[in-house]
């Protein structure tokens, strides 16, 4: 268990905006960040972060909370190990006590996955640096493709012994099981055997964003025709190589300061480019692109320049990568190495400068670039260059962003001297042959163009749900205020009239609202906002210094969403008719007093109206006596008339 004290000194170190940064590109917004949902696929930024509060919300997705329920959401910790890896990021000594063995073995799966894992990276580095084949083998190799020690130990590579079951039988003895040694995929099992599925390779362990060892690649180094010459670890439950891109933990930050990713095909080539300087770089881990690893790359920038090798191999898989990035929405460039070089062998033979010099003058467009390569195949062939047109305008079909299609309709008319008409005539029949999905966006376009926009649907109001979370709000936000509270209670006057007159007097905010509900016997419906209700009145009659952050690090995942959902309210939620639904939204020359009043008002109003309507519909009813229930009803709008009168002369108020 981690010590108490440990876990408090975590909460007040982090900082949200920076364990947040690590994994989301975010961009200033007034005195928050916002950016990109990394639990949804978005184009438009839903994504909020608030430094002063710090807490998040994602409202794609609903999710929201502190630094260790994001670590939770996205990362899949459990709450220990996102304590650990900020513990880690902060410098921070842990203090706990051991794990026993039934603890261990009450470890679900998933972690079970990553600890072998974890565990298989330290044997594989051992092996390398300690023994003699190791030495002699592993790291010989790396020396001689240029890596020095530091990056070497940087990015954890390591060796497995050319040994059948090395690496198993030394897991076993330690105490990992075989199901999960198997489940990983580093050791493959048999019905008579067992054996290791890296034998004899250097090994490229595969981090997470975050860092955990989510799986392995592994070059062999000896000529074998019926070996495959890279191997990487089988799917499993933490490993999906289509969702994940090799250097990413290794790249995010530089990623996100540079705000562009170099995209490159190997193992070699990211951590070549990474020891020259330029580590903004990721592989697709020997994979052909994928969706979800362009939206890995989407959280951090929106611009990627895809490097490839200088043979006709390498131009196509780039040319087959680039219209998956430009469906995402992204912008790409695209550079080529001389012939017979690659990213990793040329990053070996030139300088930092030198090869940022090469990048910044060789990376194109794609247009360009595709319209440069495709019409050299042309060759003046009027009907391949036809061909090339055609295939360039599919590409420019695949932009999601109707100005940036235009743009590059004009651009590739300049280029391919040709008219614009004919390439508008061409995007519309590719996107009329496309699929009905693709039909569809199409309209949704096309309506884009046209003056007159429909209105947008009204979405009833639940009333009652409004007024319980704004007086979650106001007591978050301003429980613990002292305020001038002006009551108006009725008086006879000389005259034998009655009339509403002032009487103030002085407390703190959630005394005021708790007193309020307590003498009308006022209930919240809504089962969160009671829990949170009485938790925070609780809080603040305990904590003189009462901090949101700290009572929402306190909740668990459930309440911690719903407050950060309130807390963030004012940045990406407005309420549809407040006024006619008599409900004042507060403003900046109200003063709070105000805003607790006149909503406690308002929600008694309601009450009254749903109280009354209750009454109606018993009046229907032939076993009811009706005289009674007509009286009730004529006492409840007496009262409503008096608290509308109370609600008029707090809204009109300009205390």
């Amino acid at each position: 268990m981690i010590s108490k004290s440990t876990i408090d000194q975590v909460y007040e170190t982090a900082r949200l905006e920076e364990v947040i940064g690590d994994f989301v590109q975010l961009k200033k917004s007034g005195s928050n960040f916002k950016g990109l949902s990394p639990f949804s696929d978005e184009r438009s930024p839903s994504f909020m972060v608030s430094p002063v509060k710090q807490i998040w919300k994602d409202f794609s997705s609903g999710k929201g909370g502190n630094a260790v329920t994001f670590l939770m959401e996205h990362e899949h910790f459990t709450y220990p190990e996102a304590i650990k890896y900020l513990a880690k990021k902060y410098n921070i000594e842990i203090e706990e006590t051991e794990q026993t063995d039934e603890q261990k073995q009450e470890a679900n799966e998933r972690e079970s996955l990553y600890l072998v894992n974890e565990y298989a990276k330290q044997y594989f580095e051992r092996i390398m640096f300690k023994t003699d084949q190791g030495q002699a083998i592993g790291l010989s190799y790396f020396k001689e493709r240029g890596f020095t020690n530091e990056t070497i130990k940087e990015f954890n590579l390591g060796y497995s012994l050319d040994e059948w079951q090395g690496f198993t039988d030394e897991a076993l003895k330690q105490g990992y099981q075989i199901e999960f040694l198997e489940k990983t995929g580093l050791t493959i099992v048999k019905p008579d055997k067992k054996f290791d599925r890296f034998k004899g390779r250097v090994m490229f362990p595969i981090h997470s964003m975050s860092g955990r060892i989510l799986g392995f690649g592994g070059r062999i180094l000896k000529i074998d025709k019926k070996a495959a010459k890279y191997m990487n670890s089988p799917e499993s439950e933490v490993y999906h190589k289509s969702k994940i891109l090799y250097g990413i933990y290794h790249a995010k930050q530089s990623i996100a300061k540079e705000d562009n990713c170099y995209l490159v095909e190997g193992y070699t080539d990211v951590i070549q480019f990474h020891q020259t300087g330029i580590k903004n770089t990721v592989a697709s881990s020997g994979t052909a692109l994928t969706p979800e690893q362009i939206r890995l790359v989407n959280r951090l920038t929106n611009n990627i320049t895809v490097l490839f090798d200088g043979d006709a191999a390498g131009i196509r898989a780039s040319i087959r990568g680039i219209d998956l990035i430009l469906e995402q929405g992204m912008n790409v460039k695209v550079c080529g190495f001389p012939e017979g070089e690659d990213p990793d062998s040329f990053a070996k033979q030139n300088t930092l400068e030198e090869l940022t010099t090469y990048l910044n003058e060789n990376s194109k467009d794609f247009i360009q670039f595709k319209a440069s390569l495709l019409v050299k195949e042309a060759n003046n062939d009027p009907i391949k260059k036809a061909e090339t047109i055609r295939e360039i305008v599919n590409s420019i079909s695949k932009i999601p962003d109707q100005i940036k299609k235009e743009i590059y309709i004009q651009e590739c008319s300049r280029i391919m001297d040709i008219s614009e008409d004919v390439l508008f005539t061409t995007l519309a029949q590719i996107n009329k042959k496309g699929t009905q999905e693709a039909s569809k966006n199409l309209k949704s376009e096309q309506k884009a163009f046209q003056v007159v926009k429909s209105e947008p649907k009204a979405q009833k109001v639940d009333l009652q749900y409004e007024l319980e979370r704004k007086i979650i709000e106001i007591l978050l936000l301003y429980g613990t205020e002292v305020e001038d509270f002006e009551d108006l209670v009725l008086k006879e006057s000389d005259d034998g009239e009655l009339k509403l007159e002032p009487v103030i007097h002085n407390a703190k905010v959630f005394e005021k609202i708790y007193l309020d509900l307590q003498e009308d016997e006022m209930q919240f419906t809504n089962p969160n906002f009671k829990t949170l209700y009485y938790s925070i009145i609780d809080t603040l009659n305990q904590e003189p210094e009462f901090s949101t952050r700290n009572f929402v690090n306190r909740l668990d995942q459930e309440l911690a969403s719903d407050v950060t959902t309130i807390l963030m309210n004012d940045e990406r939620y407005s309420l549809h008719d407040w006024e006619r639904n008599h409900i004042i939204p507060k403003e900046k020359q109200h003063s709070i007093a105000q805003l607790v009043t006149q909503t406690i008002l308002t929600l008694r109003c309601y009450l009254i109206d749903k109280k009354v309507s209750e009454y109606q519909n018993d009046t229907l009813r032939e076993d009811v006596n009706t005289r009674s229930i007509l009286e009730d009803v004529k006492d409840y709008l007496g009262l409503k008339m008096l608290l509308s009168r109370k609600l008029g002369k707090v809204v009109g108020s300009k205390v």
